[in-house]
């Protein structure tokens, strides 16, 4: 049987970080969203609570935790704010986890530290400009010249790539070929900064706008041979698999952003007056608060299966696709019905609904447009 209860450990960090997320981070979310900024406080402050760490083991720096108390951490912060919640989501799942699953020891010794603590954060750089969900059409090269890797090419919308406090860019780049259509994929450590990364001007997002996005520009990018992360070969293979983990990580906070903009309505229907009572009386807003919430309640046990799945190591590549789907589907639908609730003020940009509307549409796009997850379940069935 399925038991979506939590332990009494679970529940006092959820309780932690959701104290946290209201306290803390909602307050200034509104101020950073409306100048774009990187939130360097908040993160200062996940980093001593050891937010970042949370997946890794306390040998490597971390709070010797698992995948599941990380996706807890980023619903409860997403409730609030998904600019905060996409930052750890990606220090965590995109960057530091390639190490953490694939680096040799002197790998894991050298960033896992430095990474769990927040005081470094790392990137992943996958998509490129001509390379979305076709991430096999990657042009970015490396080839060895006396002892090192030179690289070149360009990477697009890549999280965490440009901050303050970025020490590293994980990379996919042809490396060979067998001569033939297939390319030769590995993965190699680029540690920042460095002679030829070129950090393009942030992108005008029309969500998650104090995320920090970059594009990025590789000339001549030498690092030494032994930043090769994992097989030679192997980079893609297994970026896939970070992926599939990192779509339960994204469902979390997709399903945060559905909670949140349940969370709004509800309190704005019990204090807005139409009519002479508040609006909540009305049916006809009950009733869209009640559906809200079965979106959320769904996508959150869809999530929870997706990672009870991957910490007792059964097959979750499915699973994984169909939360990722129901959750993004989720947090975009509430905001559609949370705008609607809140009436005017709801358009209006300062509206915590108003950010979760613009937010939350990207979750249908990154780590796997909706359409690729209906890919991926319709394989996993068979077709």
């Amino acid at each position: 049987m399925i038991d979506n209860n939590l332990n009494e450990a679970q529940e006092q960090l959820r309780q932690v970080v959701e104290d946290f997320a209201h306290n803390v981070v909602a307050p200034v979310a509104g101020l950073h969203d409306a100048s774009r900024t990187f939130p360097y406080d908040v993160i200062k402050q996940m980093g001593e609570m050891g937010l970042f760490g949370l997946p890794f083991s306390e040998e490597y720096g971390g709070m010797g935790g698992d995948y599941f108390v990380l996706c807890l951490a980023i619903e409860e912060l997403a409730r609030v704010d998904q600019s905060v919640a996409i930052t750890l989501e990606a220090a965590c799942s995109l960057g530091a986890m390639p190490i953490y699953r694939f680096g040799n020891e002197f790998q894991k010794q050298q960033w896992i530290p430095q990474l769990s603590s927040g005081k470094a954060l790392a990137a992943f750089g996958l998509t490129e400009p001509n390379a979305g969900s076709d991430a096999k059409g990657i042009r970015t090269r490396a080839q060895i010249e006396n002892g090192q890797w030179v690289v070149n090419g360009s990477k697009a919308f890549i999280t965490n790539s440009g901050t303050d406090l970025t020490r590293l860019v994980t990379i996919t780049a042809i490396t060979g070929s067998d001569g033939m259509a297939s390319k030769e994929i590995s993965a190699i450590l680029v540690e920042v900064p460095v002679e030829g990364l070129i950090v393009e001007p942030a992108y005008d997002k029309v969500g998650w706008r104090a995320s920090d996005t970059h594009g990025l520009s590789f000339v001549d990018v030498r690092v030494p041979e032994h930043n090769l992360l994992g097989e030679i070969g192997r980079g893609y293979a297994n970026f896939l698999q970070l992926l599939d983990e990192g779509r339960i990580a994204i469902a979390a906070l997709g399903v945060g952003a559905a909670q949140g903009c349940v969370d709004e309505s509800i309190k704005y229907a019990n204090q807005r007056e139409a009519f002479g009572r508040p609006i909540g009386r009305n049916q006809a807003i009950a009733f869209k608060i009640a559906e809200m919430e079965t979106r959320a309640h769904t996508a959150r046990c869809a999530y929870y299966d997706a990672a009870s799945r991957l910490l007792t190591g059964r097959p979750f590549k499915k699973e994984a696709a169909i939360a990722k789907l129901v959750s993004s589907n989720a947090a975009m639908d509430n905001a559609r019905d949370a705008t609607q609730i809140h009436g005017g003020y709801g358009f209006m940009n300062d509206c915590p609904v108003a950010r979760h509307y613009r937010d939350s549409k990207v979750l249908e796009i990154g780590e796997g447009t909706s359409e690729l997850q209906k890919m991926v379940i319709a394989k996993e069935l068979g077709f």
